[in-house]
């Protein structure tokens, strides 16, 4: 029986990521966390495409972009982000990469870049992908759909822990403004905005935990 591709979008510290890794444990199936791929090429851009006035030279990034090759390898409980065979994990969280990814992500030639990959991962089922535009771009056919939010305190709160836990220095002010201008690129941008799929299912976990979270998901899905 061919296994299902779900899709889950939704905004930033929304637990997207753990949650769909979860799942994919419990499903028996592959978890693509395509936000950290757009991670990845940020973290090569700042480290390779600066121009003199310190900003990243997209046009260089363009021309470089197949000097990228990014994985993810399972090592225990953990995705580890590879980039060229490099362990980035814990660089591509950063406030710096966080402030970038999304000038990064609306780049149409980047989005080219990843789109067939996606959908090629995709094509054989088993597969849950997370992201911003997941079902209304890259997989517009998924079995399910899924868009998760939560309240900017809510976010703010999640995205401080998490850093805080990495070992990150910021304070809540400033992951809270960094939210808010994602949230406002990312929905406005013109190639591939964050958006609802008229056929995704809205979860609004502000009040949930991620255990609730996963199970209303899980709800949803039968048949496989």
């Amino acid at each position: 029986m061919r296994k299902p591709v779900i899709a889950i979008d939704g905004y930033s510290s929304t637990g997207k990521s753990s949650i769909s890794k979860i799942i994919a444990h419990q499903l028996g199936i592959v978890h693509l966390d395509t936000g950290a791929l757009y991670r990845g090429i940020t973290y090569f851009a700042i480290k390779n495409c600066i121009s003199e006035n310190g900003q990243i030279n997209l046009e260089n990034l363009f021309q470089r972009l197949d000097e990228i090759t990014l994985q993810f390898k399972q090592v225990e409980d953990e995705l580890i982000v590879l980039l060229n065979g490099t362990d980035i994990s814990k660089e591509i969280r950063t406030n710096e990469v966080s402030q970038q990814v999304s000038l990064i992500a609306r780049q149409k030639e980047v989005r080219d870049f990843l789109l067939e990959k996606q959908r090629k991962i995709a094509a054989d089922g088993g597969v849950i992908m997370d992201g911003r535009d997941i079902g209304t771009i890259i997989l517009p056919d998924a079995d399910y759909k899924f868009f998760l939010t939560a309240s900017i305190d809510e976010r703010t709160k999640r995205r401080f822990l998490e850093l805080q836990k990495l070992g990150m220095e910021t304070d809540e002010e400033t992951v809270r403004k960094n939210l808010i201008e994602r949230d406002k690129i990312d929905s406005e941008r013109e190639v591939a905005p964050l958006k609802k799929a008229d056929d995704a299912i809205v979860i609004d976990n502000t009040n949930l935990t991620k255990k609730e979270t996963i199970e209303l998901i899980l709800s949803h899905i039968t048949g496989f």
